[in-house]
């Protein structure tokens, strides 16, 4: 059973960094994407970060502050992130989009999320 697993989250201060972390594990033949998306209070969730085997896409956002990177080998996603604001505060959810053999089908995942909270 794939199940992706999100760490790193927690509280910090206006201007600080985070490094947030994504493994995938079970049985995994491939992955196709791994990234992040945040759900705020009352708000939708939004794309952060994704990466996929030839590109990189990050929402504007975080643009400039956020970098996303991943470890094949390990089957891992992270995201750095610095110049945290407070309104960078959410839940963080991991997501991946893999497949458990050379014959099956791609298949989306979601993590539980960590929550990342940036306050004074």
């Amino acid at each position: 059973q794939v199940q992706l697993v999100e760490s790193g989250g927690g509280l910090v201060q206006p201007g600080g960094s985070l490094r947030l972390s994504c493994a995938a594990s079970g049985s995994i033949f491939s992955i196709n994407a791994m990234g992040w998306y945040r759900q705020a209070p009352g708000k939708q969730r939004e794309l952060v970060a994704l990466v996929t085997s030839g590109s990189i896409n990050n929402a504007d956002s975080v643009k400039g502050r956020f970098t996303i990177s991943r470890d094949n080998a390990k089957n891992t996603v992270y995201l750095q992130m610095n110049s945290l604001k407070p309104e960078d505060t959410a839940v963080y959810y991991c997501y991946g989009v893999l497949r458990e053999s050379s014959r099956g089908e791609w298949r989306s995942y979601w993590g539980q999320g960590t929550q990342v909270t940036v306050s004074s």
